[in-house]
């Protein structure tokens, strides 16, 4: 069994910066992507960022040079450093984790940015 624990988070004002971690835990696994999705009241969950075990990333259009995702494959840990944040980047932010066979989800966690 997978768990992912994700840390980070909280309120900031507009232009402030936040940065989410999350780290993954169990056995029997093996990681291919690690990412980042968030979802605001209303809207569908979307993709904020994802890396592959090699190491390249996509972003949402949203988001490019503002946010940064990376990894440690040690660790099995992902992190997204969230730059000149906006009141539209307000939402719950969710870890994924993806291997050959499954995808797991943390339990989100709330970003709030005041204009």
């Amino acid at each position: 069994q997978v768990q992912l624990v994700e840390s980070g988070g909280g309120l900031v004002q507009a232009g402030g910066s936040l940065r989410l971690s999350c780290v993954a835990s169990g056995s029997g696994f093996s990681i291919s992507a690690m990412g980042w999705y968030r979802q605001a009241p209303g809207k569908q969950r979307e993709l904020v960022a994802s890396i592959i075990i090699r190491g390249s990333t996509n972003y949402a259009d949203s988001v490019k040079g503002r946010f940064t995702i990376s990894r440690d494959n040690a660790k099995n840990a992902v992190t997204l450093q969230m730059n000149s944040l906006k009141p539209e980047d307000t939402a719950v932010y969710y870890c994924n984790v993806r291997s050959l066979f499954n995808t797991y989800w943390g339990q989100g966690t709330q970003v709030t940015v005041s204009s």
